[in-house]
């Protein structure tokens, strides 16, 4: 089963204060602090709840330090981060970690979910769910502090798992883009919150609810937001205007990347059809894989390099390397089952994949492994770490277990080499850390989102 488990297929209710139409005066404002939006959690050993921030009794100076955040660093903008690789080439934290686990800087409710975070200027962004609501959050990022918050109705979409939106919020410029778990596609002014333009992707582009709700993350490109949502579709980034939209398939739970092939860019997806590689200009299609999974649960995002096209799925499926020959078709290089990823995306560094083989449901029989870009040769594999997640941060592997263990190993072919590890979160956690500015960042199923503080 895959991260975005769950089939409800109910569209939500309608909110009295919105409608369909796509102006910002149609659609509820976005607010400052909710009742029922994150709580700062309680710092005892019984990690009691307690009351979130109230920034609207702030002064007004703290108000304004709180919407406007010096630069701090490139930051990491969406899903994958700013060069939608997973890498990050952030130095001047160790790695030789506290025995005594690593210092805690503040932790929030924010509600059911799986999606990550995204941190630029200071803010970051993420989503969560409370009693048949979904919010969007603007934190600041160095203590927690509620900066902005947006919400609508929604369906929780909890079969066989919690449920709660899976798509990360993507920042481009002056915008931040979100998707909800029923296809509540915004854009916001990352500063206030103020909406731009809204659509309800059932509606606006003629597709049903996909079994485990829309999750894949907006990709910018140019001036254009593609998503993979029961098509391949492009907005105006701007204006929310269509651009083109491909036929109708059977969607999949990742996200679009982009690349450049002989002076064309082109789009790749994944979804529960196969892999589907479509021009960015017009939306035609020049050829597609067929990559069918059990269940319908395709949930990755394609990785790209060198015109090469990597793609894995779970249940057995496992990977595929494939490039576009001369006539524009898709030909496959390897595929074999030694890396099947069930909704978490492997990484690339260095001419070798890291990921984790195998579905959620095998708990501990799910093997990190590395593997050979080119030949899809087997390096080594790893027990211990569950389904996790992860990233890579100065050549490092930082993992996070599907139990809440943070680790930090070496990112090299020769052998899995544990450097470091600590406490970090409890109870089910598929969602990747991010690691910026001596921070990492993450989240549980259940909604806790903490930061703790490398050394």
């Amino acid at each position: 089963m895959p991260l975005f488990l769950g089939c409800n297929g109910a569209k939500p209710p309608v909110n009295q204060e919105s409608s369909s139409d796509s102006s910002s005066d149609s659609v509820a404002d976005s607010v400052v602090v909710k009742p029922s939006g994150p709580a700062a959690l309680d710092e005892s050993p019984q990690g009691g709840k307690a009351s979130g921030p109230d920034v609207e009794s702030l002064p007004e100076s703290d108000k304004a330090e709180l919407a406007i955040q010096p630069p701090t660093s490139k930051g990491w903008p969406n899903w994958m981060g700013p060069d939608h690789t997973g890498i990050s080439r952030e130095t001047g934290w160790s790695e030789q970690w506290p025995e005594t686990g690593l210092r805690e800087a503040w932790a929030l409710q924010i509600g059911i979910g799986f999606s990550s975070v995204s941190i630029v200027d200071g803010r970051l962004f993420t989503m969560g769910h409370i009693d048949g609501t979904e919010y969007v959050y603007a934190l600041k990022a160095e203590t927690g502090d509620e900066i902005w918050s947006h919400s609508y109705p929604s369906p929780l979409v909890d079969n066989l798992h919690e449920g709660g939106p899976g798509a990360t919020p993507t920042v481009d410029g002056d915008f931040v883009y979100t998707l909800g778990k029923a296809g509540q596609l915004y854009c916001f002014h990352a500063a206030d919150g103020k909406i731009e333009w809204s659509k309800e992707l059932q509606d606006d582009m003629d597709v049903p609810m996909p079994e485990w709700g829309f999750n894949g993350s907006p990709y910018i490109l140019g001036d254009q937001l593609i998503l993979e949502a029961g098509r391949v579709v492009s907005y105006s980034k701007l204006s929310g205007d269509k651009n083109w939209e491909t036929e109708r398939h059977s969607a999949g739970y990742g996200s679009a990347i982009s690349f450049d092939w002989k002076g064309d860019t082109l789009i790749a997806t994944l979804d529960c059809d196969g892999l589907r590689v479509v021009q960015a200009a017009d939306g035609n299609q020049l050829d597609f894989y067929e990559w069918e999974s059990p269940f319908r649960t395709n949930s990755t995002t394609p990785i790209v390099q060198d015109g090469l096209i990597y793609i894995s799925s779970g249940y057995n499926v496992g990977c595929g390397l494939f490039r576009l020959d001369d006539n524009r078709r898709l030909v496959r290089i390897y595929s074999n089952s030694e890396m099947r990823n069930h909704f978490n995306n492997s990484i690339l560094f260095d001419g070798h994949l890291y990921g984790f083989d195998g579905n959620s449901n095998l708990g501990r029989v799910v093997q990190l492994t590395c593997m050979n870009f080119t030949t899809g040769e087997v390096a080594w594999k790893s027990r211990g770490l569950g389904c996790g997640s992860l990233m890579i941060v100065s050549g490092k592997l930082l993992l996070l277990s599907d139990d809440g263990q943070l680790v930090l190993a070496r990112a090299t072919p020769d052998k899995y080499e544990e450097i470091s590890r600590s406490d970090f979160l409890e109870g089910r956690c598929w969602t990747v850390p991010v690691l910026l500015d001596g921070r990492v960042y993450g989240r549980n199923a259940a909604g806790r989102l903490a930061c703790v503080e490398l050394p």
